[in-house]
């Protein structure tokens, strides 16, 4: 077994590719760690060195008029504190954060109708005329193709909408019936059409997940193609119906990581919230995994805690300066540097 497992991981290493057989090895099987590991914290550092790249995350809405059933900010968690950031407090983020050094500023919130496409782009224009030298990434869900063709020319050059799950019958588990996994797909792909600088991702071991549905995740990646891949573990919200539900694995999340690295060497992956929330050390486990993004919370404190996904969300009460230098250590420690430029995927 032991073999295999560093032939698959060789066999990925050179060809970026593997049968759907021994991906499911990898994927299942704590022997391939030792292989795995190493090989994509190699290809991370032949293609970026040591550098990690960091993103100041602004969440300025929790409404949402979505009900997925496994989220913590799901319209119909009656229990929910509901907030929106005003663009004065938006921009106060960003001018604290540009302070700090962040060169890329992510909005992200609920699917909140309050935020017409006048109103983003609003924002979005304010935010490019203050800072011209800054990426500006928006993550906020489905929207039609000219929606998003106004936010890019506002000023918006990337987008994050993870796809949660390639397969279309485990999707229509964990979303209501208005929401369809062609929908999700046709997004992205209307994104990478007008110019974006596209990040997709998935859950890892959500309710009803099966190693195929990984499989097929995986899949869907390489035929997209996106400049950002972003998962993390499965974490419950006692407040949806999926709080029954066991959180996904750290071990197996890693594991997608790296496989991830190898497919997609060029890809930034970030060592998310959600790991260093599943473990202490879990970002820095995902950096030596092969990621190479963090994001500290930009947002205000008074907020944060009010952003919930899922339950014992991490950093919710560190000031902006605290988060980015909590960060900073853990990258030093995991081997890596922080930097700050925008970190231009384009290859």
């Amino acid at each position: 077994m032991e073999n295999n497992m560093k032939q698959h991981v060789q066999q990925l290493l050179e060809k970026r590719d593997l049968p759907d057989e021994g991906l499911v090895q990898l994927i299942e099987s704590e022997q391939a760690d030792a292989f795995l590991f190493p090989a994509a914290n190699g290809v991370r550092r032949r293609i970026y060195g040591d550098a990690v790249y960091i993103r100041g995350l602004i969440e300025f809405t929790n409404y949402c008029k979505n009900n997925c059933y496994y989220c913590g900010i799901r319209r119909d968690n009656g229990k929910a504190v509901r907030y929106r950031l005003r663009t004065e407090e938006i921009l106060e983020c960003c001018k604290e954060g540009y302070a700090l050094g962040y060169r890329t500023f992510v909005l992200q919130g609920g699917e909140d109708p309050y935020f017409t496409d006048e109103r983003i782009c609003r924002i979005v224009s304010s935010i490019r005329e203050r800072y011209p030298d800054c990426a500006i990434t928006l993550s906020i869900g489905e929207k039609p193709k000219d929606s998003y063709r106004a936010y890019f020319q506002a000023g918006a050059n990337r987008y994050l909408l993870r796809h949660e799950t390639a397969n279309e019958i485990h999707y229509s588990r964990l979303h209501p019936a208005e929401m369809l996994s062609k929908n999700r797909k046709r997004c992205l792909y209307d994104l990478k059409e007008i110019g974006y600088q596209v990040g997709a991702g998935f859950m890892v071991g959500s309710p009803f997940q099966t190693t195929e549905h990984l499989v097929e995740d995986l899949r869907f990646l390489q035929a997209l193609s996106p400049d950002m891949v972003g998962i993390g573990p499965y974490l419950r919200h006692q407040d949806t119906p999926f709080c029954p539900y066991e959180n996904g694995s750290l071990e197996r999340t890693l594991r997608l990581i790296s496989i991830l690295r190898l497919m997609l060497p060029h890809a930034l992956i970030p060592a998310t919230t959600a790991l260093g929330t599943i473990h202490p050390e879990g970002r820095e486990m995902g950096l030596k995994a092969g990621a190479n993004v963090v994001m500290p919370n930009l947002s205000p404190v008074s907020v944060r805690k009010l952003y919930s996904l899922y339950d014992d969300k991490i950093c919710t009460g560190e000031e902006s300066a605290q988060c980015r230098g909590c960060l900073e250590k853990r990258v030093e420690r995991a081997g890596c540097r922080i930097v700050t430029d925008i970190g231009n995927v384009r290859r």
